[in-house]
């Protein structure tokens, strides 16, 4: 295994103020990187990069930011252009999800959930991609999940916003293989965060259940590989599960998620 060198960079990252993206945020922080920290809650920001300011002595940046609304990318690259910075390692992070059929899911929530899942996602990464790998110094990661390996009725469309991550992001991947930038697709299963407060049930949390830091720790690792794969299962338990998936019929793997997920 290789090591990054993450002092004198700085990464973005989204969904900044809780759960996934603040380990993200003390990891990098802790190995030197300087860190854009980005999410709707800005006191919740403020207060996590004056903590690691304090603590790795690392320039923390918060800026709120509401990454539905369409064009977020370009405006958070305008306003560090503004403040001086350039990222080199861009975590996409953000996302949501939501429990219940498809029939019965608020329409307004389904695009919101698209937008921040799906067309954030894009968005930033082609609106920092181009630095990111001019540089070639840091990351492109994305967190998919271990729903992007399957249907995941009672969940629909937060599975489909996953595949795409997924895919994208494994494109990505081999699309920038001549330059140094290491891009990587990290799955983790059920996650310790608010995720599933937002969600409205613990129904949604198929298989055991993991920390913030031990899938920011396995992202790492990852990265860290001397060839970094194009995507990670977090966790052996939920690899084992994602490739079953590859071999079973498709009729029972549908089945068998349905049944998990309570649809």
């Amino acid at each position: 295994m290789t090591s990054m060198s993450y002092r004198g960079t700085t990464a973005l990252i989204t969904g900044a103020s809780a759960g996934l993206g603040e380990e993200f945020a003390r990891q990098w922080a802790e190995r030197g990187a300087d860190v854009v920290l980005v999410a709707r809650r800005l006191d919740r920001l403020t207060a996590l990069a004056d903590t690691l300011e304090r603590t790795y002595g690392v320039t923390a940046t918060p800026l709120a930011a509401d990454l539905a609304r369409p064009g977020a990318g370009s405006a958070l690259r305008t306003e560090l252009q503004q403040r001086g910075i350039t990222v080199q390692t861009l975590i996409n992070n953000a996302g949501f999800g939501s429990h219940g059929a498809f029939l019965e899911q608020d329409p307004d929530e389904i695009t919101r959930m698209i937008q921040v899942n799906v067309g954030a996602v894009a968005d930033l990464t082609r609106t920092f991609l181009p630095d990111l790998a001019a540089d070639g110094r840091g990351a492109l990661v994305t967190v998919a999940s271990t729903a992007a390996y399957q249907p995941t009725p009672a969940m629909a469309v937060y599975g489909a916003t996953k595949a795409f991550v997924l895919s994208l992001t494994e494109a990505l991947a081999y699309e920038t293989r001549h330059s140094s930038l290491r891009v990587l697709a990290v799955s983790p299963g059920p996650v310790s965060t608010e995720f599933f407060d937002v969600v409205g049930t613990q129904e949604a949390a198929v298989g055991r259940m993991s920390t913030p830091a031990q899938v920011v720790t396995a992202t790492r690792r990852a990265l860290e590989r001397r060839s970094t794969p194009p995507s990670t299962v977090a966790g052996l338990s939920n690899l084992l599960s994602s490739l079953a998936t590859r071999f079973a019929p498709r009729r029972v793997v549908l089945a068998t998620a349905g049944r998990a997920l309570g649809a």
